[in-house]
């Protein structure tokens, strides 16, 4: 037993790590039965984020019962590696060259929200700046040096930071009243801040609903077995009082 807790108090700052090292987030607005929503995210991820990570745990058909769309939409619209609906959803990039693009092989997002967040995922994909220190030109207030592209910047524009210095000299992110970092963009991108924000919002969604695809559903049913339990509890205690009144 001793054993025990020290493995589960050692594997704690791990736990830590993996929910996004604690950095200031903003509030997802997710809703997970809300359709459009979840249609417009697969749609935005597939064709923005799928060439590199792919959800290999979920099947297209799955997800095109789940979000509102049939199995012959989901072919013409978003499968672009040639493979059936019922097959798990890999991308054509290998983890060989993954490695080799990047530093590392590109994460599977299927879990990407239970494990970092689904408020550490909205806030990173609005976080990214310009830094031609980067390899990609980029960086991420929340994701320090992250070896990643900016890959909707043509969607948003090109967003760049404010920096202040600190007492040390250093150069800081200028950060709000809530520790977030100031970005602006140069109106350069196809949406408004408004629709870019919807953008990611619609994504993070979509990637809510892929870390638990039946999450609507338990909840649902876990509604019913309150109410069964609730039911059954007034029942066990009249018939109880009914019972030991006889043996009083």
């Amino acid at each position: 037993m001793k054993k025990l807790i020290i493995a589960l108090v050692a594997l704690i700052p791990t736990l830590g790590m993996a929910a996004g090292g604690g950095a200031p987030t903003m509030k997802a607005p997710i809703d997970l039965s809300d359709k459009a929503s979840l249609q417009n995210g697969a749609k935005l991820f597939m064709n923005y984020c799928f060439g590199c990570h792919d959800t290999r745990y979920q099947r297209y058909n799955r997800v095109a019962r789940d979000i509102g769309i049939t199995d012959e939409q989901m072919l013409e619209n978003m499968v672009f590696t040639g493979v059936k609906v019922g097959d798990l959803m890999y991308n054509s990039t290998t983890d060989e060259q993954g490695a080799k693009w990047f530093g590392q092989t590109p994460p599977d997002l299927t879990m990407i929200t239970r494990v970092k967040g689904t408020d550490f995922v909205y806030t990173y994909l609005k976080s990214f700046y310009v830094d031609p220190e980067r390899p990609f030109g980029v960086n991420n207030s929340v994701f320090k040096d992250v070896g990643m592209p900016h890959v909707l910047q043509n969607l948003q524009g090109v967003p760049t930071a404010e920096f202040t210095t600190d007492a040390d000299g250093n150069k800081v992110l200028v950060k709000d009243e809530n520790g977030l970092a100031i970005f602006s963009t140069d109106g350069s991108g196809e949406m408004s801040d408004d629709e870019y924000d919807n953008a990611v919002r619609d994504i993070t969604n979509f990637l809510t609903y892929s870390a638990e695809p039946t999450k609507l559903e338990r909840q649902s049913i876990g509604v019913w077995v309150l109410v069964f339990l609730g039911f059954f509890f007034v029942l066990s205690y009249f018939l109880k009082k009914e019972y030991w009144r006889d043996v009083h």
